[in-house]
């Protein structure tokens, strides 16, 4: 006896478009709600909103603490930066360009910051600063943040150096560069889009972490920090003001980042 198989229905459309909506609505609409709270006229969180006002831009300019806890995650976020893409330029370069024995354990070791929970490295190098008598400031902040940024700037380094072509450089050897001129004048060139890119995203997790820099700062707090502070008290619409121009700095230097990116390698 032959049974026929009925081929399997295709998914109706109403319902693939209405779940896709759902999550996308659960993901995205308490942000449209906190940029709703930052134009709100009422000091207080009330619905139906009275009107739209950008005094609390205006508020939020004008707060010390807040410029202070802004300059202090701007210098912090750069110098993180700076020490992260070094870095990972470095660390890249070597396991692509030089054969050593433990070079993969070294590329598992440089990934496993970005893969550990941000309380565990908070924990592990809070620890470790204990341990050398140091004492917690915005120092031991930029330290912990190179430890998760230097993943994301090795990796994207790393991808691209891989697909460089090693003709280029033998042959800019052959005709008698040296290697400081062959990696400025021949790798440089074809990487630098990808050093910009991993930058960009180590300086974007920099400056909006605030698991790793709970357990690592002192005194001065951070921007992040700042706003988490006075969140555990209510929300107004000041922080909210705060809390959207973060998210569209953010959004505005992930997309920069994207689009380098994917310039480079286009040009290639």
């Amino acid at each position: 006896m032959i049974t026929e198989i009925k081929p399997r229905q295709a998914a109706k459309p109403w319902l693939l478009i209405s779940w896709s909506l759902l999550v996308f609505g659960f993901l995205y609409l308490p942000i449209l709600v906190l940029v709703a709270i930052s134009f709100n006229d009422s000091p207080i969180l009330s619905l139906p909103f009275r009107g739209v006002t950008l005094d609390w831009y205006l508020q939020a300019w004008q707060d010390k603490t807040l410029q202070r806890a802004l300059w202090n995650s701007l210098s912090v976020a750069a110098s993180a930066t700076l020490l992260a893409t070094a870095l990972g330029l470095l660390a890249a370069f070597a396991c692509c360009r030089y054969r050593f024995w433990g070079k993969n354990s070294l590329r598992i070791a440089l990934n496993l910051p970005i893969l550990l929970p941000g309380i565990v490295t908070g924990i592990a190098m809070l620890a470790y600063f204990s341990d050398l008598n140091w004492d917690l400031s915005l120092q031991t902040v930029v330290l912990g943040h190179v430890v998760f940024g230097l993943p994301v700037a090795f990796g994207t380094i790393y991808s691209r150096l891989r697909q460089f072509p090693d003709s280029l450089a033998e042959a800019a050897a052959d005709l008698g560069a040296a290697p400081i001129q062959v990696f400025a004048d021949v790798i440089w060139p074809y990487i630098r889009s990808a050093v910009i890119s991993a930058a960009l995203l180590a300086f974007t997790l920099s400056f909006d972490e605030v698991v790793v820099t709970i357990f690592l700062t002192g005194r001065d707090n951070t921007l992040p920090m700042e706003i988490w502070g006075r969140l555990r008290t209510r929300i107004t619409p000041e922080i909210a003001a705060v809390a959207t121009l973060v998210l569209l700095a953010s959004g505005v230097i992930v997309l920069a980042s994207q689009w380098i990116a994917n310039r480079g390698e286009a040009e290639g």
